[in-house]
């Protein structure tokens, strides 16, 4: 059959034996101690340092990276330095950690508190799973109620669109309330309208040509009778002169 007599509990007394495939249950057992291996988590300590004169952007970007390190599962070393006279002012150190602690508190808690080290001030944070699962259950809830919200919007746009009549030679009905027929009729009298208003248009055209005419015409009588009197007081000029010249 194959198969082999394992000692399986050599302490035991009687020591215990089972008959099995010794080559399966090894690669099982190794099966089992690399799973156990992958689920086992891998804390590193990881440090930031910080100044008691550090500016506000540098403060913010340290501390960003603190609370990434706490996400990612590490523990955090927060150390202030002093440098100089720096060390008679500690109020300075403690009140920067008790900052970045408020700062990080949703992604982690202190487990050891400030201490003075020498020229340092250290703390250390450690990550806080229930404050990380209550941020992201916060994120979430918030998330859906957008979406349903967003949901809710596209089904009245829908509503709307279908509560909205149709083009008037589908539903019979105009814009304004009238009807197929009405509207028709509207049309057909805005027409008849606009021919008149056009046809007064030309007869004042019309008429105003006619007198442009009829004044040229005057003008026209009115040069002709002048050069004929004209031509009659030169007529009557000239004999008068010829007797002078007798």
């Amino acid at each position: 059959m194959d198969l082999d007599l394992v000692e399986v509990a050599p302490e035991a007394r009687p020591p215990v034996c089972r008959i099995m495939n010794f080559t399966k249950f090894k690669y099982e057992a190794q099966q089992r101690a690399k799973e156990s291996r992958k689920k086992a988590t891998n804390i590193i300590v990881k440090e930031m340092k910080y100044r008691p004169k550090i500016g506000s952007g540098d403060f913010e970007t340290k501390t960003r990276k603190v609370a990434q390190f706490l996400t990612e599962g590490h523990k955090v070393k927060v150390t202030i330095m002093f440098r100089g006279r720096e060390m008679q002012h500690p109020e300075l150190g403690r009140r920067i950690l008790d900052r970045v602690a408020a700062e990080v508190v949703n992604v982690g808690k202190v487990e050891i508190m400030a201490k003075q080290d020498g020229r340092n001030m250290t703390m250390v944070l450690g990550p806080d799973k229930k404050a990380q699962d209550m941020v992201k259950a916060q994120e979430k809830k918030a998330s859906e109620a957008a979406a349903a919200a967003e949901h809710a919007e596209e089904r009245m746009d829908a509503i709307m669109a279908d509560a909205t009549p149709e083009a008037p030679e589908l539903v019979g009905i105009s814009a304004d309330g009238h009807t197929a027929q009405e509207a028709q009729e509207v049309e057909a009298a805005e027409e008849v309208e606009t021919a008149e208003a056009v046809e007064e248009v030309l007869e004042a055209e019309a008429e105003i040509e006619l007198e442009a005419e009829i004044e040229a015409v005057a003008e026209v009588e009115e040069a002709v009778e002048t050069e004929e009197v004209i031509e009659e007081a030169e007529n009557e000029a000239e004999p008068a002169v010829v007797g002078e010249a007798n």
